[in-house]
């Protein structure tokens, strides 16, 4: 399936249950909101976008904790979670207490860290590891991807296994 179908199905899933999603991008710099955004009507379902390329945007936007950087890196699980769970904080504080529009009654966000290349890795995390957060209701979710390729494929299969992983979570 291509980016554009996985976009529609999430799209119509997302409505359906009245949520809107967020994204953390940090090695895509974007690519899956733009790829959300690519579709029109999208501001129906699609909230906001952070790109959090560097550590300090992590923890200035996010409220990712420099210490856990420090101690597990940027590309990790642990980093991952902490964007996912602080780019929904950041909404429900934007919100501040307010409800939501009709029809809508909350937020999924998706994070990415990772080692696009062609530099970067390393031996624990070589080029193509990517670590993933998801927050789908009060859960938040993450693993870690290993893709191949060069820098444009390792990133294009980012943004596709992040709208499929959503897909799957929301059911």
């Amino acid at each position: 399936m291509n980016t554009s179908q996985l976009v529609e199905q999430l799209a119509t899933k997302l409505q359906s249950r009245g949520l809107l999603l967020t994204t953390a991008e940090s090695c895509t710099g974007g690519m899956i909101a733009a790829a959300c955004t690519d579709l029109a009507g999208s501001s129906a379902w699609f909230d906001r976008g952070f790109i959090t390329y560097s550590n300090d945007a992590k923890t200035a936007m996010l409220g990712v904790s420099s210490s856990m950087i420090r101690r597990h890196g940027a590309v990790s699980e642990d980093v991952a979670r902490a964007m996912a769970r602080g780019a929904v904080r950041v909404i429900a504080e934007a919100m501040a207490g307010r409800p939501y529009p009709t029809g809508l009654t909350g937020h999924v966000a998706v994070a990415v860290t990772g080692v696009g290349g062609p530099g970067g890795g390393s031996d624990l995390k070589p080029v193509g590891t990517v670590c993933f957060g998801f927050s789908v209701g009060d859960a938040v979710t993450t693993c870690t991807q290993h893709f191949e390729g060069d820098r444009s494929a390792v990133r294009a299969q980012t943004v596709a296994f992040a709208l499929s992983e959503l897909l799957r979570l929301l059911g």
